[in-house]
């Protein structure tokens, strides 16, 4: 299957590609990014990094038809591509707005304009935080909050419009990395306080990519369906 790795530069991204270089079912990689990609280093065993291709876009919002024959015959996306809570601050929420939902919704459409292969999978990365009753009013953020429950309810909507595609929703928490001290405390303090489990980036990956290749056991993927699926053996 080849897989499209949408936002390829991101911290939970190279993961994503690092572990599916050694994936058996997926045998090409589009890193789709602003700058180009090479293979992670810390390769699995097994791993072959002649499967990534890099492909390098200005806007996520624009995609050449040079790059839309890039991701034909495409099985399946993982979308990571967002402005995070912490760093939307420092934007103009349209700004943020059009990273985070408009960017997603094109770069949606554009794959499947490319001809992909059916079922195809998106995979949209969110958090837990994000609220799709667009009634209430969130403690955390609430215009981002509500904003990312929106684009998550427009990602299925329409996935539901298009012929053989599959759409889901990964919801993490705090994702921790190892020798990162300050996301290990953040992770800490969201599950004491709140009782939202944090995830390491490398079981968030595993998890994500297990869905997209074996096919997606639920909507939205809550962070405790994340840590279950991480935690099943491998299927390569």
């Amino acid at each position: 299957m080849k897989l499209i790795v949408s936002g390829a530069t991101g911290f939970v991204a190279k993961e994503i590609i690092r572990q599916s270089l050694s994936i058996s079912e997926i045998t090409s990689v589009v890193a789709l990014a602003r700058k180009p990609v090479s293979a992670p280093e810390k390769l699995g065993e097994g791993a072959d990094p002649s499967k990534l291709r890099s492909i390098v876009v200005n806007d996520y919002n624009h995609y050449p038809e040079e790059v839309k024959k890039e991701f034909a015959g495409a099985s399946a996306c993982i979308r990571t591509v967002a402005i995070t809570p912490a760093k939307s601050k420092m934007y103009d929420f349209e700004e943020v707005k059009r990273v985070c939902q408009t960017c997603t919704l094109d770069g949606f459409n554009s794959i499947y304009e490319s001809g992909v292969s059916k079922p195809f999978r998106f995979l949209y990365m969110s958090g837990v935080a994000a609220e799709r009753d667009q009634t209430k009013t969130p403690r955390f953020q609430p215009q981002y909050s509500l904003m990312r429950g929106d684009t998550e309810n427009k990602v299925l909507a329409l996935a539901s419009e298009l012929d053989g595609v599959e759409a889901c929703c990964a919801k993490p928490g705090i994702i921790t990395a190892p020798g990162e001290m300050m996301r290990y405390i953040a992770g800490t303090l969201v599950q004491l306080s709140v009782g939202i489990p944090s995830i390491g980036v490398v079981d968030v990956a595993k998890a994500m990519l297990d869905q997209v290749v074996n096919g997606f056991e639920k909507e939205p993927l809550m962070p405790e369906d994340l840590i279950r699926i991480a935690k099943k053996p491998s299927s390569s």
